[in-house]
């Protein structure tokens, strides 16, 4: 096992939980954090610690103390909770992520991960392959964050030497952990709802097409291209990422080959505009190039296994 000392902020939302875990085969000393109390699954398997980003000579302190080699640094806002506080969305993905590029800069700490977001792009963007270097125009304040969190990370890595390396995440899927109030939060509703009820009431158009990604190529997308040495890194701001695209009547089609009496009805809300203004298809080509990043799940590959999954967990 690897002996850098990891620590995970923002730990127990629908990525950091799954990290953790993947991490913690890896290496020998993951801390997983949160300002929410951990679940059983992050506290069984090492440690959990409560630390709040935004009080800086705390993470300081406790980067120190513990010798923390690398930080992967989930805590942020999401997209349709950020729309509805925005100063307090800004001000945790923002001020947060400052005081982890001050900490890590200050302290020593080798590496540090930042997760982007196909948030970035805005309706100027190209839809369709959205290119790694194009228009990018958010109109959302995760989205704005997250632009303004990555020009600041390529600053840190320029100007103070930080190896900070950071993946624009398309939409995640997992049957571990609840969406934690994103826009693509339908595509992990719908399994839970096909399962347990077999309807499902989306909040998006029924032809709605965005980038997504089921969970397990997320987890090891993000350590293999952790791992890679630093010499083949050539963005520094945040890789395009790419899984599968789809649309909820895609999803729904193929849950139907599996669930035939399973329903979908459309009542779209907000989160559609903010949809809307997201691709519907990333080109990857440089992170191929660079790590060569594959993913391994398709929509039919991904809604068997999905679909597996949350019907053994409601009958546990």
């Amino acid at each position: 096992m690897h002996s850098d000392t990891i620590l995970v902020t923002g730990a127990g939302g629908q990525l950091g939980t799954e990290l953790v875990l993947a991490l913690r085969k890896i290496y020998k000393t993951v801390i997983a954090s949160d300002l929410k109390d951990g679940t059983p699954e992050l506290k069984e398997g090492g440690d959990f610690v409560r630390l709040d980003v935004l009080y800086k000579n705390g993470l300081a302190d406790f980067v120190k103390r513990f010798n923390i080699n690398q930080i992967y640094h989930l805590a942020a806002i999401l997209s349709a909770t950020g729309e509805k506080n925005p100063e307090f969305a800004w001000r945790v993905n923002m001020k947060g992520l400052r005081n982890v590029l001050d900490v890590c800069a200050e302290n020593g700490v080798k590496k540090l991960f930042f997760p982007s977001t196909i948030a970035v792009f805005g309706p100027t963007t190209p839809k369709v392959n959205t290119p790694q270097y194009t228009v990018m125009e958010p109109n959302t304040i995760y989205g704005i964050s997250k632009q303004a969190g990555e020009r600041w990370c390529d600053w840190y890595f320029q100007k103070r030497g930080l190896d900070v390396r950071s993946l624009r995440y398309p939409g995640l899927i997992s049957y571990k952990t609840k969406a934690g109030g994103g826009t693509t939060d339908y595509a992990v509703d719908i399994f839970f709802e096909a399962a347990e009820k077999k309807k499902y009431e989306c909040f998006l158009k029924h032809d709605t097409v965005l980038p997504m990604m089921y969970m397990p190529d997320a987890i090891r997308g993000t350590i293999e291209m952790m791992e890679t040495p630093a010499e083949k890194i050539t963005v520094r701001s945040g890789y395009n990422f790419a899984g599968c695209s789809f649309a909820p009547q895609d999803v729904a089609a193929e849950i139907k080959k599996i669930i035939p009496d399973f329903s979908i009805s459309y009542k779209p809300d907000f989160r559609q505009s903010i949809a809307e203004s997201w691709p519907q298809s990333i080109d990857d080509a440089v992170a191929q190039k660079d790590w060569g990043w594959k993913p391994e799940f398709d929509l039919s590959k991904m809604t068997k296994d999905m679909l597996a999954n949350v019907s053994a967990i409601a009958h546990v």
